[in-house]
């Protein structure tokens, strides 16, 4: 499967395994690399020497491409973009911020740079940036979200249309059907978050990746957009949050009962009641814990029989 995806990457395959925080460690890129796919380390939740150790750790996991998504919001993003450079790595995935930021500066150092966006506007500011690819994340997404709340059915086929560089599709695609669509919208490959959570390589804990499996259509929730949107399970401290917003509360407010770590108490602490539980709306649609190989072959083979279901309609 060769296209204009798989050759930037150096990858067989038109799939990226989302660098999510709590849940990209070093494990899970390297397992996603090694099936033939792109993996990607979540620096959004590592300190500077964190992150180095996880680069040097799936380095010696794997002798293929990987990268690090990187929110370009962190606080020592100058020390964690030397350190990508340092270490060797090839691939970043920049977003929550300017693109203009840092594209040339990695760009110049032979880094190949790819932006997460949630509209068309922001996928051109990329492209003008100088960007060699764009994710567009509908609003179906786990995690932080864009305030447009454009799905993924109509932002792929918008953005396609403005944008002259490789388009990645991302937000409720965890199934080989759902890659298909998605190219067949006008998407060259598809990024793969939440089917990735519930992986075993996943450094997700366990807890929260037996939530994901359970959750149903309905599950999750887009909240917290005075802050930043984000996509959360259904639980106590989303409870508490909408109980909140009953009293027109202004972002302090909202600050004050999100406080530190929430993110890290839920997903990677696993407190299902007090922590902040980022998923897709597709977690319906994940009913098992597998490995990544197995995740990426069940993708494929879904892939092909859908393409050949496509093709007996005609």
């Amino acid at each position: 499967m060769s296209n204009s995806i798989t050759t930037l990457f150096k990858i067989q395959y038109p799939i990226i395994q989302a660098g999510m925080i709590w849940n990209s460690g070093w494990r899970l890129a390297s397992a996603s690399s090694n099936s033939g796919i792109l993996g990607l380390i979540g620096a959004g939740s590592m300190y500077p020497n964190v992150l180095r150790d996880h680069i040097q750790k799936c380095k010696k996991a794997t002798d293929k491409p990987f990268g690090v998504n990187v929110p370009m919001l962190y606080p020592n993003i100058e020390e964690i973009m030397q350190i990508i450079v340092d270490e060797g790595v090839k691939i970043v995935f920049t977003s929550a911020g300017n693109p203009k930021s840092w594209t040339g500066w990695l760009k110049e150092r032979g880094v190949t740079v790819v932006h997460v966006v949630s509209s068309v506007k922001f996928a051109m500011k990329a492209q003008e940036a100088g960007v060699d690819a764009v994710v567009a994340e509908g609003f179906e997404a786990g995690g932080h979200n864009g305030r447009e709340e454009s799905t993924t059915f109509t932002l792929i086929p918008m953005v396609r249309e403005a944008l002259e560089i490789p388009l990645i599709a991302a937000g409720g695609i965890a199934t080989g059907q759902g890659m298909l669509a998605a190219m067949v919208l006008g998407a060259d490959g598809v990024q793969v978050g939440s089917r990735f959570v519930a992986s075993q390589e996943s450094s997700a804990h366990q807890a929260f990746k037996d939530e994901v499996v359970k959750a149903k259509e309905g599950a999750t929730q887009l909240t917290l957009k005075e802050l930043a949107p984000v996509r959360l399970i259904k639980n106590k401290f989303y409870n508490d949050v909408a109980e909140l917003y009953k009293s027109s509360p202004t972002v302090d407010d909202l600050k004050d009962l999100l406080g530190r770590a929430r993110a890290k108490r839920g997903m990677f602490e696993g407190d299902l009641e007090e922590g902040e539980l980022e998923i897709g709306q597709i977690a319906g649609l994940i009913h098992d814990i597998k490995p990544v190989a197995v995740i990426v072959e069940d993708m494929l083979a879904e892939y092909y029989r859908a393409k050949q279901q496509v093709n007996s309609f005609f």
